[in-house]
């Protein structure tokens, strides 16, 4: 609130994030302009008028840049995240689906281009993750719950490092294969349980652990102490949904919420809300619109807001008095 007390100052540090070294055309790649009258560029080589908002996940919004600030401090900083039923109490925004698609927004952006696949020793299983269909029961029955995929980099002498989640169409030596190879770095030891399904991965350029959890009941011990990570990651996922969302997520979002706590749980240590916060606005500004419509499961033609009608229509600016912006005197 001390550093982005104005809409000026939000759209300074988007600037800042977005063009570090100065403008580049969005079209050309031009890196000559001038700022025009009303705030956007001119480029020198196309004579295409941007703003610092236009190709981002801010386009075309008409929700103040000190509400979105504010919404990503929430989103970043909180431990456990932030519903969107709290996000709206907590900015006072009167829509529901504005708070909603805000989020749903920055969950989209979560997931870097081109990041490093994981590596060393990592444990790979699947976990079913939503509700109970009446009559269907067995482990990888295929329409009960998501099918997810779950990796996790296990660290020496104890600990784990950063994971992987990925909704799977089923358990099929396809499937599997096709998760692995999108997630974890080839030469990498891959420990799993005697599934069928990772049959074969040797030939994809990975050293493979199997574990069998049958063998493990004959001996006498506890077929889940055999993927501790796993079971621990796909554990505090299920009971952040339950805790955060109270279980109220669709099928169809569910991808969205897993790449969010993926994006949480690799920065747990992280000892710089700060830094999560600058994080989730430089993904931001480097991601493409993402539209309403493309949100929802059955978009509907858009309704005009009836007239007269107290506290409707989009949030206020949270605009406070001038600050010095020591982001770029730093």
């Amino acid at each position: 609130m001390a550093w982005f007390p104005t809409d000026a100052d939000c759209l300074d540090y988007l600037e800042w994030l977005r063009w570090p070294d100065g403008f580049v055309c969005p079209r050309c790649g031009h890196e000559v302009g001038w700022r025009l009258a009303d705030g956007r560029f001119g480029c020198a080589g196309c004579g295409q008028r941007s703003s610092v908002t236009a190709g981002t996940i801010f386009d075309r919004t008409r929700t103040p840049l000190t509400v979105w600030f504010t919404a990503c401090w929430l989103f970043a900083t909180q431990k456990d995240g932030v519903s969107a039923l709290s996000l709206q109490r907590a900015l006072e925004i009167s829509s529901y689906q504005t708070a909603w698609a805000m989020l749903h927004r920055l969950r989209s952006v979560l997931i870097r281009p081109g990041r490093e696949r994981l590596r060393g020793r990592v444990e790979v299983d699947e976990t079913f993750i939503g509700g109970e269909e009446p009559g269907l029961r067995g482990g990888r029955q295929r329409g009960k719950k998501s099918l997810v995929g779950v990796a996790v980099e296990v660290r020496e002498p104890k600990g784990f490092g950063r994971c992987r989640m990925a909704i799977l169409p089923d358990a099929s030596v396809a499937s599997l294969h096709r998760f692995v190879a999108a997630n974890v770095e080839p030469g990498t030891t891959v420990v799993t349980d005697g599934w069928p399904g990772y049959s074969g991965i040797d030939e994809l350029g990975y050293r493979r652990d199997r574990r069998s959890q049958r063998a493990a009941r004959l001996r006498g011990d506890d077929p889940f102490a055999l993927l501790p990570g796993v079971h621990r990651v796909a554990s505090l996922a299920k009971r952040w949904l339950l805790g955060t969302h109270q279980g109220s997520v669709d099928d169809a979002h569910l991808p969205s919420y897993l790449d969010e706590f993926v994006f949480r749980f690799n920065r747990r240590t992280s000892r710089s809300r700060g830094l999560v916060f600058h994080r989730v606005l430089e993904l931001a500004v480097a991601h493409e619109p993402v539209r309403y419509r493309e949100l929802i499961l059955n978009p509907e033609p858009k309704k005009k807001p009836p007239a007269g009608r107290p506290g409707w229509g989009h949030p206020p600016s949270l605009e406070r008095p001038p600050a010095n912006r020591p982001w770029r005197a730093a």
